[in-house]
């Protein structure tokens, strides 16, 4: 019997009562009041439900998290509609909209929800073997057409094509008939999971295996070691760890007894996270986090409140329980005056939706420190009257508590920032203030005038005409004076808007807490003309990025020239896939993914010049292709894969090299082709592999990529496991590559 994902779940009332069926009330708005019968499947892999035209379903693998209450802005719009202990609502992985469902009661809801949260469990806690074994356990539901348990040949050369593989058909049926053990025509799931291991034999791993297996057949814990010490350079600990991978990774309990491991074991180590490109020592936080807080780079985002585009997108807390999940520390929050005195968030002059400040406060009281427990800091663009900024503090102060940061930590005016570490479980205000912490205990004014030259005035600047917004937005720009309440001004301590003059008015007149912010142009100018005066001027305040107000589409600018001059806070559209995200999420990958990357020593000091190190000079063996997605559902459409490798870094280093294509194969494509680089400065260089359907015609597909800092890559034989576009897995879908770095001479 086939591997089932859910076969292990003990027995809940929870599911039962979910198999029984629900009759749940999609909550779409005010106005909409649909009613449907939702029933967990018997096979626990699928939600199904009945729309008025026809059945449909949800794959139960496809929910991320399952939240209670009224957590999404679709519950907090008619929150006086739905009690929150009928509400919950299922998020989807990707890009894929939430489902927000009300149960007739409370004990209902959380029959659903408990249901929901234990599979989801179950399917995090799943090992690798378990994963490809529920992977295959879905081709032989895909192949069985007809759902009698069994395939022909023909329903296997349509499931061929589904598994992006065009294969002559002599030797499809030559494997069909090897797997056909009962001699009936047909495959069993046993014979299925017999034919799909001959199908997918790893020739290049068969040959790496044998070619240091003393006997041919296994390998010792000593060929083993060998392997660690003279292919992935695990020289210092090879022993020890050799018979840490035997136990671990081995399937048969007879070979663990003899501390041997069989090529099924060798593949399942090469496939693991030991077995990654990605070195797992700097996957956990290995940095020094008691460094001043502008010796890091600081995972941020642009219109945080934005799911869509900047002119007529929705804004959503969504987007910053997103970003805050995905490990980002600094928040935008764009504030305008709303109605009934409550402050609204939206990306103001535009037809953007608008969202209530107080619940953009409360997602970010919840979501803060889910992810990373470093300080997070919300960037506030005020554009509020001053009764409304009242309104504002007021909140911050009551929502947050005391993760708010509202003094020093200490009580005095700082010489220097403190650290993440010193700022653990903080939220920070970043906005304007009246004065500096210097005059703190001073008698401020109730309320103050500061300048009007921060990110919303340029963006405006540079953004759209007043001919395209709204009637009631068509108000002068000239304004270059705000009046700030003290309130508000009072919470701003570490993080002090500041108006850039020019580098030397920064080194005499800065302040360790102010911070500068420039537009993607700005920045580029800047750089083009002195780069080594705004990497000195990094070296002593933060400085934010943000992209051009042009960028209606919210499309994002690349941030690797940003941080080449040690930018602390380069901030991007989170909402936007692509390349520019990739590099984020990759620099950003490391360090336990806590939001906050230690800059390189030569970008921490305010007086040393830049000087690159000796090149290193990496090989990388592009070897082969493991289950590649299709990028185009019809049956018949199988991709030409090659693949692409980017290095990003400072501008010596910047290189691509592609491999050849492969014809017709998703499935397992090999080009054993070697692409050489030399990279000067590898503590800022990102190297990124991208995977692509090749078109002579027209542009080529994106299939998959993965992006990871150049110094954590682990030498040897490595495996490289895909992202879709939007950064989410796309197991098993692999690369498998060999990477030999030397130091130039």
């Amino acid at each position: 019997i086939l591997f089932h994902p859910f076969s292990g779940v003990k027995p809940d009332v929870s599911l039962e009562i979910m198999k029984a069926g629900s009759v749940l009330r999609k909550a779409k708005s005010r106005m909409w009041r649909g009613h449907r019968h939702y029933k967990l499947q018997d096979d626990c892999k699928t939600i199904a439900y009945k729309s008025s035209w026809a059945m449909n379903s949800y794959s139960t693998c496809d929910v991320e998290a399952v939240r209670e209450g009224h957590e999404s802005d679709v519950f907090l719009s008619v929150a006086d509609e739905y009690p929150p202990e009928r509400c919950f609502t299922l998020v989807f992985r990707g890009r894929r909209g939430n489902l927000d469902l009300v149960a007739e009661s409370a004990e209902e809801a959380q029959a659903w929800i408990r249901g929901m949260q234990t599979l989801i469990e179950n399917l995090q806690s799943m090992g690798e073997s378990e994963k490809l074994d529920q992977w295959i356990s879905d081709l032989f539901l895909k192949a069985d057409r007809n759902k009698d348990g069994r395939i022909s040949f023909k329903e296997v050369r349509r499931l061929l094509k589904l598994m992006n593989m065009d294969m002559n058909e002599d030797h499809a049926s030559s494997l069909f008939r090897m797997a056909d053990k009962s001699q009936t025509g047909f495959l069993g799931s046993e014979e299925f999971v017999h034919f799909y291991k001959m199908l997918t034999q790893r020739k290049e791993v068969v040959e790496l295996f044998q070619e240091y297996s003393s006997d041919g057949q296994t390998l010792s814990h000593c060929d083993l070691e060998e392997f660690l010490r003279e292919e992935q350079l695990e020289g210092d600990r090879s022993q020890e760890h050799a018979l840490e991978l035997i136990q671990r990774y081995e399937p048969s309990d007879t070979a663990k007894a003899n501390h041997t491991m069989s090529i099924d074991g060798f593949l399942m180590y090469l496939t693991s996270a030991d077995g990654s490109i990605f070195n797992s020592e700097d996957q956990r936080l290995y940095q020094d986090m008691t460094q001043p807080l502008k010796h890091y780079f600081i995972s941020s985002s642009h219109n945080t409140y934005l799911l869509e585009d900047q002119l007529k997108g929705r804004s959503s807390v969504e987007g910053y329980i997103q970003a805050l999940k995905r490990g980002c520390r600094c928040l935008e929050i764009d504030c305008w005056d709303g109605s009934s005195g409550e402050p609204v968030v939206y990306h103001g002059h535009t037809f953007t939706s608008k969202i209530l400040f107080k619940d953009v406060i409360n997602t970010v009281a919840k979501y803060a420190f889910k992810t990373s427990e470093y300080p997070v800091i919300l960037s506030i663009e005020n554009r509020c009257s001053v009764e409304q900024q009242k309104v504002m503090a007021q909140l911050l102060k009551d929502i947050l508590g005391d993760m708010l940061l509202r003094t020093t930590i200490d009580g005095k005016v700082p010489s220097v920032l403190p650290s993440p570490e010193e700022l653990k479980g903080k939220i920070l205000v970043k906005g304007k203030k009246i004065g500096g912490l210097e005059s703190l205990d001073a008698d401020n004014p109730v309320s103050g005038e500061v300048s009007d030259e921060d990110d919303s005035s340029e963006l405006r600047r540079d953004s759209l005409t007043t001919e395209s917004l709204p009637s009631d937005s068509k108000v002068s720009r000239c304004k270059s004076k705000q009046s700030l309440t003290k309130e508000l001004s009072d919470l701003v301590i570490y993080c002090k808007n500041e108006h850039f003059n020019n580098f030397e008015h920064a080194r005499i007149h800065g302040k360790p807490y102010d911070i500068s912010s420039f537009s993607e142009s700005k920045a580029r100018k800047i750089i083009k003309e002195a780069a080594a005066d705004f990497a000195q001027h990094n070296a002593r305040q933060i400085t934010r990025v943000y992209p051009s107000g042009l960028r209606t589409d919210s499309s994002n600018f690349c941030p690797q020239d940003m941080w080449n001059v040690g930018c602390q806070m380069v901030a991007l559209n989170f909402q936007t896939a692509g390349l520019e995200m990739d590099l984020n999420d990759g620099l950003f990958s490391q360090n336990n993914r806590c939001g906050y990357v230690l800059k390189p020593e030569i970008l921490r000091n305010s007086e040393q010049q830049f000087n690159p190190d000796k090149p290193q000079d990496p090989l990388i063996q592009v070897i082969s292709g493991q289950q590649l997605p299709k990028v185009n559902n019809k049956v018949g459409s199988i991709v030409d894969p090659f693949v692409r490798v980017e290095i990003y870094g400072l501008p010596a280093d910047q290189a691509t090299q592609e491999t050849s294509y492969i014809e017709n194969n998703g499935l397992n494509p090999c080009w054993n082709e070697t692409l050489e680089f030399a990279v000067h400065t590898p503590e800022l260089a990102l190297i990124r592999f991208v995977v692509e359907d090749y078109d002579m015609a027209t542009k080529n597909d994106f299939i998959g990529q993965y992006t990871v800092p150049f110094s954590c890559i682990q030498s040897g034989y490595r495996h490289i496991h895909l992202l879709s576009k939007d950064g989410t897995s796309l197991r098993p879908s692999s690369l498998f590559v060999n990477i030999n770095i030397t130091e130039a001479s």
